[in-house]
């Protein structure tokens, strides 16, 4: 297991003062069996006359906060320490299910039992239908394949078919020019993997995260590191070293997350889990500056003397 710590410092400088701003933000990390949140701290300069903790409808802890005052400014920082287990450590992606029986049994029947999961086989406004992703996928869903054997092989296609590069694309660069442009960032990553599974029936969510510079594991240079991250989670019930049912894949990095990967949140696209957005009053043109650091603060030694 390690601990890290993570700094997301984002700043607004606006050329007139805004005078009326509501924010919503999605920045302290998932406290779950695989992640545990030590520690976070979010501060607002200036300080919001309302703020508002609660957890959206995916279970992600968010903050609204309302400022009513002049400001030509804005600094939000979130300081976060977790400690993470290598979740996946005993995968066995042979012996999840086939992928073609886990689609056909999500697949809408009347009066059959709800499988919460089937929300995320569905398009999104991020990731809507699209045939050509669908065409591009087929080869790796073979008849009967096991589900996360399918998806591991996807995101190793997805990784050799697709060049990372900075400043490709914009947050709202359509599905569709991502994937005919062949280049994006790991938000487009993400986002077109989720399009390849959902076009097969299977339940893809979008992650939102951090990760380390190095891989703690080996060392391995990250791509998407000192920034926020993005990768997906694919639905594989019933598979060994898969807890919850879940399985994290970071196209852009080609991996199994281990224990160098930050969740924060997880929604149906990158709409759902936007770091910090809102709206403004007055305000006229802005600056945007907005840095992560991770860093490892020490390895968990198990039951010290």
């Amino acid at each position: 297991m390690n601990e890290l710590e993570v700094v997301h410092e984002t700043r607004y400088d606006y050329a007139a003062p805004v005078t009326l701003a509501h924010h919503l933000a999605h920045l302290q990390p998932l406290d779950d069996a695989g992640q545990r949140l030590l520690g976070h701290e979010l501060e607002i300069a200036p300080a919001p006359q309302q703020r508002r903790d609660s957890c959206d409808a995916f279970g992600n802890p968010q903050c609204h906060f309302t400022l009513l005052r002049p400001h030509a400014a804005l600094l939000v920082r979130s300081t976060s320490r977790v400690r993470l287990a290598a979740r996946f450590a005993a995968l066995r992606p042979e012996r999840s299910p086939a992928w073609d029986a886990l689609a056909a049994r999500l697949r809408y029947v009347a009066r059959s039992p709800f499988e919460p999961a089937g929300e995320f086989a569905l398009p999104s406004p991020f990731v809507p239908r699209l045939e050509a992703l669908r065409d591009w996928a087929a080869p790796v869903f073979t008849p009967a394949r096991p589900v996360a054997e399918a998806a591991i092989a996807l995101m190793h296609r997805l990784h050799a078919d697709f060049d990372y590069e900075s400043r490709s694309t914009e947050v709202d660069t359509p599905l569709a020019q991502a994937f005919a442009q062949r280049r994006g960032v790991c938000q487009d990553f993400a986002h077109l993997m989720a399009g390849a599974l959902r076009m097969h029936g299977l339940p893809a969510r979008y992650v939102s995260g951090y990760l380390l510079t190095r891989g703690p594991e080996d060392g391995t240079a990250m791509v998407g590191a000192d920034a926020s991250h993005a990768w997906v989670q694919v639905w594989c019930p019933d598979t060994p070293g898969v807890a919850g049912g879940w399985l994290d894949l970071d196209p852009t990095n080609d991996l199994v997350p281990g224990s160098g990967h930050v969740r924060v949140a997880v929604g149906r696209d990158f709409g759902d889990v936007t770091p910090l957005r809102g709206v403004i009053r007055g305000g006229g043109r802005h600056t945007l500056a907005v840095g992560v650091t991770t860093r490892l603060v020490g390895p968990v030694v198990a039951n010290p003397c």
